[in-house]
């Protein structure tokens, strides 16, 4: 046994802190779907893309640790100190979504994802950070959670569609709609 594995989850349990917890509980899947999604994110950030995209993913992938704090936090009721998430993220986030949003023709039908591989791994994670806000809410102590994690965790899939519209228009690629035939 060494440091990567310990055989403590062998029998269906995962160890948050000290607290033993089943591996199928809403907040281990919500610590999931987190770490997933952060990770699709760093998957994007190794590419060869924009400086500036790159730190709009960080920065996203910071939020994202802070807000597996308090979803832990939840989960345990231990009352640790968590780090304060602050409305701030959203603001950052809205004020993105806004300046593409000016930049753009507004989008009044679906969009085909793939017409470039940043906007089509945009559109991935897009869908990702919806599944995560959904299961996240699930938690039954969800409504603890602070608001701005709910407002944050229901902006981002908007920020990474309008990230891959804007990644797709300067690229230059022509984006399709569905035909429905």
């Amino acid at each position: 046994m060494g440091l990567f594995y310990t055989r403590k989850g062998d029998k269906g349990k995962s160890y948050v802190g000290k607290k033993s917890v089943d591996k199928t509980c809403v907040e281990i899947e919500a610590l999931g779907e987190l770490d997933e999604l952060n990770s699709l994110i760093g998957l994007l950030k190794s590419q060869k893309i924009s400086t500036t995209l790159k730190t709009t993913l960080h920065k996203v992938q910071e939020g994202l640790f802070i807000v597996q704090a308090h979803v832990a936090e939840l989960m345990l009721d231990a009352g640790f100190k968590v780090p304060e998430f602050k409305d701030l993220k959203v603001k950052e986030v809205e004020k993105i979504i806004d300046d593409i949003e000016n930049k753009l023709s507004p989008v009044k039908k679906f969009i085909i994802s793939g017409s470039n591989t940043t906007s089509a791994w945009l559109d991935l994670i897009r869908t990702k950070s919806r599944s995560v806000e959904r299961v996240v809410l699930k938690i039954k102590k969800a409504n603890k959670l602070d608001p701005n994690i709910k407002s944050y965790l229901n902006r981002l899939s908007s920020l990474f569609f309008a990230l891959a519209r804007w990644e797709a228009k300067k690229a230059g690629t022509k984006e399709k709609n569905p035909l429905y035939r």
